[in-house]
């Protein structure tokens, strides 16, 4: 049998405020914006493979509640990439953490929502 689902198309991170949203996730993080939504609804960046899609879910009638999972973000360089974002004045909850097969580092984006900066150095099995 094969798989019912084929891959993953976005990833939803709600926002309060979509013009700050976007700034970070375009300039701080320097992500690609391949679409905006009429009426400051939405916008989606793009990292990898994977579609980061900002919803500013007041405008659609629902409640804010920040993604308290963290979206993890690959990165070539952990330590050169958390310096660079620290210098942007971004916040990480935690020194970087060695989990044996992978760093990471957790911080958040204007809204709260949960980020970490992702590379694994060990080869999958």
């Amino acid at each position: 049998m094969s798989a019912l689902v084929s891959g993953v198309d976005f990833v939803m991170l709600p926002t309060r405020d979509l013009a700050a949203a976007s700034q970070f996730y375009g300039n701080v993080l320097g992500l690609e914006c391949s679409a905006r939504y009429g009426g400051e609804r939405g916008a989606e960046f793009e990292a990898g493979g994977v579609t980061l899609q900002l919803l500013a879910v007041d405008k659609l009638g629902l409640d804010f509640h920040a993604s308290p999972n963290p979206v993890a973000l690959h990165v070539g360089d952990i330590t050169a990439a958390r310096s660079q974002l620290e210098a942007a004045g971004v916040e990480f909850g935690a020194e970087t953490m060695d989990s044996g097969v992978c760093h990471m580092a957790f911080f958040r984006d204007p809204d709260g929502n949960a980020l970490m900066l992702h590379h694994r150095y060990a080869p999958k099995d």
